[in-house]
């Protein structure tokens, strides 16, 4: 069984029992990491903070130096920590090398330039305004992107001055060992980075709750970000939150049709639809809705489900038996709520792993389960319009607002109907993500934004010293 990195050392956690860490394609048992202990989270918030006066004093040239390191370490690694991520997450091995491992290394490069060029002061009247690193952070992170989740909390809040406390997710906790050992080789000094394995109710909650801890991050569940916050309101902590997503892609009747329609696709069924951005909502005008349903067929028949090693594969497992069931029960209440499903289903596409297949439903009204709800799979939901007033109200009429696309014949047409979305990101005709762009969202979906300048001012307080 694997250990806890706290104080720069790997330590045996305080308790016995461990959790096994299952290959989503196999069903086997592959490794076992500490289950934790709020013991184990005093060791390690106590040792943040003992690291915390003289990391956030280090220059920031230096840390900026050993966040490169670390960057250039994971792209030497970036083959092997993406086989682990294929095989304890279960993401294709292509996607796993592109986006889950080297997209991180990405962004971790940028905080190395921007721990040192971002601008600490400023001059307002007789008034210097610095800033200055919050503390010790508590980084409560998903199974998804696994690496990336957990690169822009910890990346920025270094960057900053920080000291961490991360909790990776227990279902998928492989990749942030390997970044713990690239930490320890390139000589981030003891207690600046430390990770406790665990379950949420348990590790997550002891850290949420901590008094040595100043801030929280935590990415997952609307309902675990609540309860995340009530906790950390306790001692007035400051909390980051990127949160769950209903997120809409909304076709314009002068868009290029099967574009949108092939990237729309694309964009939800990414990751096998576990992506919290993902665009679920398809929303097509009336007079072309028949045609962009077909069309969404064909592109989801070309989706091929099994081995993440395999190269064809394009959807991969979901991440447990868990994950899987709760897929399969959205599936089944949109056949029951009158949703015409049109592609994929319930039916087990291998006879071993978590597979579901990609699945498209029809004939979805406004208001249906799940038209309203994230499902966290590969499932698409169709639904008609007939104005473009009614397309941004179906679009906004979610709890959540997190991410969206809009396409039409102009980008001056679709920026335009972006504007009146409620959503913390939109994508203009098929825009690529920008790993240095904000993001995070609006409502239900969260509270403050990662990567960019704006994911290091999170882990900054402001002070005014009048001259």
């Amino acid at each position: 069984m694997r250990q806890l990195y706290i104080g720069g050392s790997w330590t045996a956690s305080a308790s016995d029992e461990s959790i096994d860490v299952v290959n989503p394609a196999t069903e086997e048992i592959i490794d076992r990491v500490p289950a934790g202990s709020p013991d184990d989270v005093e060791s390690a918030a106590g040792a943040a903070r003992k690291a915390f006066p003289g990391w956030s004093e280090t220059a920031a040239s230096e840390r900026g130096k050993l966040l490169g390191d670390a960057a250039e370490l994971l792209k030497q690694r970036s083959e092997e920590i993406a086989k682990t991520i294929a095989t304890d997450m279960g993401a294709p091995l292509g996607f796993a090398r592109k986006v889950q491992t080297l997209m991180p290394a990405t962004v971790l490069s940028s905080y190395a330039q921007l721990a040192e060029t971002h601008p600490r002061e400023s001059r307002v009247g007789n008034s210097m305004v610095v800033k200055e690193p919050i503390g010790v952070v508590a980084a409560i992170t998903p199974w998804n992107y696994p690496l990336h989740q957990i690169v822009c909390k910890v990346a920025p809040a270094l960057a900053a001055g920080c000291t961490v406390v991360l909790k990776p997710s227990e279902v998928a906790p492989l990749a942030a060992y390997a970044l713990a050992e690239i930490f320890a080789e390139v000589g981030l000094p003891p207690g600046v980075f430390n990770l406790v394995s665990g379950r949420g109710p348990v590790v997550g909650e002891a850290m949420a709750a901590h008094p040595e801890v100043d801030m929280v991050s935590f990415t997952g569940s609307t309902a675990a970000g609540r309860r995340v916050a009530a906790l950390a309101a306790e001692s007035v902590k400051r909390v980051a939150l990127e949160l769950g997503g209903k997120s809409a892609n909304i076709i314009l009747p002068d868009a290029d049709l099967a574009l949108a329609v092939k990237v729309g696709v694309a964009n939800c069924f990414v990751n096998a639809g576990q992506t919290c951005s993902a665009w679920t909502r398809m929303i097509v005008h009336r007079d072309q809705y028949d045609e962009a349903v077909r069309l969404a067929v064909e592109a989801a028949r070309g989706y091929t489900v099994g081995d993440p090693f395999d190269e064809s594969t394009r959807i991969g497992p979901l991440v447990s038996a868990t994950q899987r069931d709760r897929v399969v029960r959205y599936i089944n209440r949109g056949q029951e709520e009158g949703a015409r499903l049109v592609a994929g289903g319930t039916e087990p596409p291998h006879e071993r792993g978590y597979y579901v297949e990609p699945t498209v439903f029809a004939a979805v009204e406004p208001g249906m389960t799940i038209e309203q709800e994230e499902i966290f799979g590969p499932v698409l939901s169709l639904i008609p319009y007939t104005s473009e007033d009614q397309a941004v109200a179906i679009a906004n009429d979610t709890k959540y607002g997190l991410a969206g696309a809009v396409w039409a014949a102009t980008e001056d047409h679709a920026i335009a109907v972006a504007r009146r979305l409620r959503t913390g990101q939109v994508a203009i005709n098929g825009g690529r993500f920008n790993p240095l762009a904000p993001f995070g969202g609006y409502k239900q979906s969260g509270v403050g934004r990662e990567l960019g300048e704006h994911g290091l001012e999170e882990y900054l307080e402001t002070k005014a010293m009048q001259l």
